[in-house]
């Protein structure tokens, strides 16, 4: 199993690497998405990698899994990230398929691509019987990507303080 060595039609997928702050830097700026990812806005850039960088190192170590970086198989640059996140809701361990996408590869099918991706090697190495996503409410774009993925609504919850969807399948 190595999670950390994938690949989509468009793109590879690898672990993040600290040379990646520069290029991820990108993501946080003007972006209107910021807050369905339960980091203050008002927190300074620099905050805000040490942030998202030591959140997945952390992952990495503590489970075998977390965000891996997605780079264009054309262009070789950092378009986005995801990955397959351990979470607790409602005192269960779930496993989420999660994604981010820096804003000028929105609307190009990446986010798509991406948890397709994830859910295929979820489904491969039997991790679960069920994967999920967590969507703030307002955030209809990830409820569309979860419905491409095969994903139906299956409960509402507060997660990280926002109003959330899961979405989910039953896979094994």
């Amino acid at each position: 199993m190595d999670y950390f060595n994938q690949e989509s039609e468009r793109l590879t997928y690898r672990r993040l690497e600290e040379s990646d702050r520069g290029s991820w830097a990108e993501f946080f700026n003007n972006n209107p998405n910021i807050p369905y990812l339960g980091i203050p806005d008002d927190m300074p850039l620099e905050a805000m990698l040490d942030k998202w960088f030591g959140m997945q190192f952390e992952r990495y170590n503590e489970n075998g899994f977390g965000m891996l970086a997605a780079i264009s198989k054309v262009t070789g640059e950092l378009i986005g990230q995801t990955g397959i996140l351990k979470k607790e809701i409602n005192g269960q361990t779930e496993y989420e398929i999660a994604y981010s996408l820096k804003p000028k590869f929105w609307r190009q099918g990446y986010a798509s691509e991406m948890s397709q991706t994830m859910k295929r090697f979820f489904i491969e190495h039997k991790i679960n019987t069920r994967v999920i996503s967590i969507i703030h409410k307002d955030n209809i774009g990830s409820v569309k990507v979860a419905q491409r993925n095969g994903m139906a609504h299956l409960f509402d919850v507060e997660y990280s303080g926002m109003d959330c969807f899961v979405y989910g399948v039953e896979v094994l």
